[in-house]
């Protein structure tokens, strides 16, 4: 099987789709975080989701950015780092949360508390120390990437712009969060997640559209038969 410019887009269109379904997915009846939780085998799978996700929506953003590059400008390009940095920040953490917090949540519940505290926006009790810096970084990368970068999409008007705008709606809706403390967080979840699936899937969809027209659309220069010999 080649592999072409073509199918590596498109796979990476399927994998944003893939990473918004997980996105919207593990927020589902997801319990509240402790130290407790942590120590469950349905955290290890949450977690183990959650990485998953951050992965594929590293490959999903780099294909949609690659796809409009040359209309996005400094505006795509700057979105495209900082959403990626948010991502990249993201799969770390997710990993620290998959891997280290489970043993810790047996031998120190406090500490592993103040993280999901400091993740939720509750108050903490405790020294985390650099975790907070890393979940603060991943907080404004995230937020601020999600903004420039679905600006960014709309304005090259290349993949679908309702998913492109719905991507910048969503991560500033997410900062009125601590306005409304009623309200279940992870329900924020669903605006960037249905904006990936949509993203996604105008990325993959997109492509097929322009193969087929082009090759319905391609002429055929007819071949001229060659004369044998005896006929001459």
């Amino acid at each position: 099987m080649s592999i072409t410019t073509t199918k590596l887009t498109r796979w990476a269109g399927l994998s944003a789709a893939a990473a918004g379904l997980l996105f919207i997915g593990v927020q589902i009846n997801h319990p509240h975080l402790d130290a407790a939780f942590a120590t469950t085998t349905e955290y290890t799978v949450r977690q183990s989701l959650k990485v998953l996700m951050a992965g594929l929506s590293l490959i999903g953003i780099t294909g949609m950015y690659l796809r409009q590059v040359a209309r996005a400008g400094v505006l795509g390009l700057v979105g495209y780092l900082v959403f990626g940095a948010g991502y990249l920040i993201m799969l770390g953490m997710e990993l620290i949360g998959a891997v280290v917090l489970p043993t810790l949540a047996r031998t120190e519940p406090g500490y592993v508390n103040d993280v999901f505290a400091t993740v939720m926006g509750d108050p903490v009790a405790g020294d985390i120390g650099l975790m907070f810096g890393l979940n603060l970084a991943s907080a404004v990368t995230f937020l601020g990437g999600g903004l420039l970068f679905g600006i960014a999409l709309f304005r090259a008007r290349v993949l679908a712009r309702w998913a492109a705008a719905l991507l910048a709606v969503g991560a500033v809706a997410t900062l009125a969060l601590p306005l409304l403390p009623q309200v279940n967080d992870r329900l924020f979840a669903l605006p960037i997640g249905v904006a990936l699936i949509g993203l996604g899937y105008s990325l993959w969809s997109g492509l097929r559209t322009t193969a087929d027209r082009d090759s319905a659309g391609a002429v055929v220069t007819p071949v001229k038969p060659v004369q044998p010999e005896s006929a001459k």
